[in-house]
């Protein structure tokens, strides 16, 4: 920063002063050079645009014989006449990205490279399901697992991914092949310390309420705290994702590649719902999914959506057995 200026004299070259007989001033330091006996006239601004301020006050008034230093202008610091100006932050932080986030970072670039990705936004009444999850946490205490939302989630994946087998598959587009899983090794993404890793609930299809809510419990704490076992890390055919209580309206996940298709669940909130013509107070929440739009239609990601949303909807039918065959 430039030294201030001394004081100059009237008739001094145009060029150099912000003078003449209006010189570029605020209020405050017109006030305060009056204060002083000062002539803005003669004074050479150095703000922006010429501006005088009152640092150039200072100058003037500490230059002028028989006086010491000028009173600070009211407000500023009286350890210091002139404020310290704001320095620009030229820093930069160098972070390499190496090891788990490099490998995030690439599948993340990798996934959208490849894929052609579409999302599909449906909102779930989850009263019912809600009420059901809250009276099974009552009924059992600490005897069971606790049960979030994501058990019975995967309850749902499990008994819709059967009629929708497109989707509970990995695309191959090197070789051009799309195979398709019975199993259902649910990814679930877990954010960690080092970056979000995707842990996997191998054979989802066959394990129960509580047994999802452990394996799912289990899987996130060895992730968060780098435990993790490589053997439960890939294979995944279908990935669930949750941004928990940050879950906002709606995000468009990025798949798993080579997965073909992600669920994701976003926040349950409260709001009034018009219900066979009456307002009532329901819980409610969004499901944003995204899919490869080389392997899957519209139609049919918004046939399975719905498809998850008539079970949640309606929970009970997440534990009846639909095989039926009449008697003869």
């Amino acid at each position: 920063m430039a030294p201030a200026a001394p004081p100059m004299a009237a008739g001094s070259a145009a060029g150099d002063s912000a003078g003449g007989d209006n010189p570029f001033a605020s209020p405050a330091v017109r006030r305060r050079a009056r204060e002083l006996g000062l002539h803005l006239q003669d004074l050479r601004g150095r703000g922006p645009g010429g501006r005088i301020v009152h640092g150039d006050l200072d100058a003037a008034a500490a230059a002028q014989p028989g006086r010491g230093r000028a009173e600070p202008a009211r407000g500023a610091s009286p350890a210091s006449s002139t404020p310290a100006p704001a320095m620009a932050d030229d820093g930069i932080n160098e972070i390499r990205v190496i090891g788990i986030r490099r490998r995030i970072a690439e599948q993340m670039q990798e996934a959208k490279r490849r894929i052609p990705h579409f999302s599909y936004v449906e909102e779930v009444d989850m009263t019912a399901l809600q009420s059901l999850r809250n009276h099974l946490n009552d009924k059992y205490g600490t005897q069971r697992p606790r049960l979030s939302l994501l058990p019975f989630m995967v309850r749902a994946l499990a008994r819709a991914l059967p009629a929708h087998a497109g989707l509970n598959a990995r695309y191959d587009d090197d070789a051009g092949i799309v195979r398709r899983y019975r199993a259902i090794h649910l990814g679930i993404a877990t954010q960690t310390p080092n970056g979000l890793i995707v842990p996997v609930l191998r054979n989802a299809q066959a394990l129960g309420l509580w047994d999802c809510a452990a394996g799912i419990a289990s899987l996130a704490g060895k992730a968060r705290a780098g435990r993790i076992a490589r053997e439960d890390l890939g294979g995944s055919t279908i990935t669930l994702t949750s941004l928990g209580s940050m879950g906002g309206l709606a995000f468009t996940p990025i798949i798993n590649y080579p997965e073909v298709a992600i669920v994701g669940i976003n926040k349950l909130v409260e709001r009034p719902v018009v219900v066979q013509g009456r307002i009532e107070v329901r819980s409610m929440m969004n499901l944003s999914s995204s899919f490869d739009h080389r392997v899957v239609d519209g139609w049919d990601a918004a046939v399975f959506v719905q498809a998850l949303r008539g079970l949640l909807e309606q929970p009970a039918t997440l534990f009846i057995d639909e095989d039926y065959r009449p008697s003869p």
